[in-house]
């Protein structure tokens, strides 16, 4: 398939996925009562500092679950939401994690393994993070699930990573969709592309549900609305940006101020680093240059202002990197939560779902 990442941007139906889709139609709606209840219970894995719940978090959602392996992250995760994730992923049974409804992840992209003796997606899948995925929708069959990654996942290893991911949900019996949105159009001051990734179990459905990704909007939500003056804390010394920012005349870094009505490049885990190539800094401080301040951070992320910290700066900035926009899940979740509302309603008389909350 050529041009295969334009084609998934101007789509939100994938060709793979479509042709898994008329290859193997299993709907038998064998458990049927899978969405008669009061509370959408979801899962929080390769968590993070909760980017991904905060997207998911409505008055009729619980979040019964969380894992991330990071210490540091635990620890803001922990003083945000009032509880520790699981450490390890690969440390607990996947019949240990309670029921859900939903699972959400930002999973690690890795290289699949070719070795191991056993079939199916245990082969394929092996030595990789998504593996835990895979087991964990074949031991708990959520409803669905939204997966998120960086858009290369698609061409990774000559795209036979990505296929053997949409192989696999579909083996589990998993309608999956994909789209590549970028956060500039969701009222974010940043360029952010990543791949999001939704499935609804067969198991669970008489027909194909009709879901369609939110496509976001031009805007004029613009840096410059959000930077701060005379910060202090932040500075980048003389020295580095004579001997290394400024060391050639080619546009870079990316500088803004109050007056620069762009879009900031995309944020990266390494920000603490001070990249030239990669970096976005701000003409302010006592050198009259210096990084994006905490609230800045916050802001091109779609953090609430209250969100809090307890971690050094470079942790901040690590966390804050690998974490996601906030306001994509957040549509993203509205449209999921638009099938369920659906579906429970399509159960007739006997539904529990708090329809009125959607």
């Amino acid at each position: 398939m050529n041009n295969q990442r334009t084609l998934i941007k101007s789509t939100t139906d994938s060709y793979m996925p479509e042709l898994l889709e008329r290859i193997n139609i299993t709907y038998s709606r064998k458990n049927y009562n899978k969405i008669k209840k009061n509370t959408i219970k979801i899962i929080d894995l390769f968590a993070g500092i909760g980017g991904m719940r905060m997207g998911f978090s409505r008055s009729y959602s619980q979040c019964v679950f969380s894992s991330e392996w990071d210490k540091y992250a635990q620890q803001t995760y922990q003083f945000n939401f009032g509880e520790k994730p699981f450490g390890d992923i690969n440390k607990i049974n996947p019949q240990d994690i309670p029921d859900h409804d939903i699972l959400i992840g930002g999973f690690p992209c890795q290289p699949f393994s070719t070795i191991g003796k056993r079939e199916g997606f245990r082969h394929e899948t092996q030595g990789n993070l998504f593996y835990n995925i895979a087991q964990i929708l074949e031991a708990k069959k959520p409803f669905c699930f939204l997966l998120e990654n960086v858009p290369g996942l698609v061409n990774h290893d000559k795209v036979q990573t990505f296929n053997i991911i949409l192989k696999t949900l579909d083996s589990l019996n998993y309608d999956v969709r994909y789209s590549i949105l970028d956060a500039a159009l969701f009222n974010l001051p940043q360029v952010r592309e990543r791949i999001y990734i939704v499935g609804f179990c067969r198991d669970y459905l008489k027909e194909r549900v009709e879901f369609n990704f939110p496509v976001g909007r031009k805007n004029n939500v613009f840096i410059d609305q959000f930077i701060e003056t005379n910060v202090e804390g932040y500075s980048i010394s003389k020295h580095l940006q004579k001997t290394y920012l400024f060391k050639k005349d080619d546009g870079r870094p990316q500088i803004v101020d109050q007056n620069s009505k762009v879009k900031v490049k995309t944020f990266v885990s390494t920000y603490h680093k001070i990249q030239r190539l990669t970096g976005t800094f701000v003409r302010d401080g006592e050198t009259g240059l210096r990084l994006l301040s905490e609230n800045e951070c916050k802001a091109i992320m779609g953090l609430p202002k209250d969100f809090q910290f307890p971690v050094s700066r470079t942790q901040m900035y690590r966390q804050i990197g690998n974490s996601v926009a906030i306001p994509v899940i957040h549509e993203i979740a509205e449209k999921i939560y638009d099938v369920i509302k659906q579906q429970a309603r399509g159960n007739g008389k006997e539904t529990r779902y708090p329809i009125s909350h959607f």
